[in-house]
């Protein structure tokens, strides 16, 4: 099964981070994520993460730090999430593709459902913020 690479953006402000609601239709639809998606052949991931958050959420990633690598099994699909964390860009987040987002405190994170493959990264947010 092929590996589906995806470049995964915690745009962090403060104490808040910025998560769009899956529509219904997508695979793991109807769950919270942090906002990203995949890797082109042609693009390095730090390539693919400026490019995702423009087009979905009108920002300009600045400096993007490497956080973590995920790699999950869904059964239906394998994903590798490169995770990296966005305190630094220009512009105001808003979702471009018509998702519900907002801002969410790390302490609140967990009260969302995301879908498996994310909740290390919740995990690891929390515990920075400690």
């Amino acid at each position: 099964m092929k590996i589906v690479d995806v470049a995964v953006g915690v745009i962090k402000r403060q104490d808040m981070i910025y998560v769009s609601k899956r529509a219904d239709t997508l695979h793991q639809g109807g769950l919270w994520e942090f906002p990203g998606g995949k890797k082109e052949a042609d693009e390095t991931i730090a390539q693919a993460l400026i490019r995702e958050l423009f087009e979905e959420v009108n920002i300009q990633v600045l400096n993007p730090i490497p956080l973590m690598v995920i790699e999950h099994d869904y059964g239906d699909k394998k994903v590798r999430l490169d995770v990296m964390l966005v305190e630094e860009f220009s512009g105001e987040p808003s979702s471009q593709e018509n998702q519900l987002s907002r801002w969410v405190k790390i302490a609140d994170l967990a009260q969302y459902d995301f879908p498996a493959a994310n909740l290390s990264i919740i995990e690891k947010l929390q515990q920075l913020a400690s």
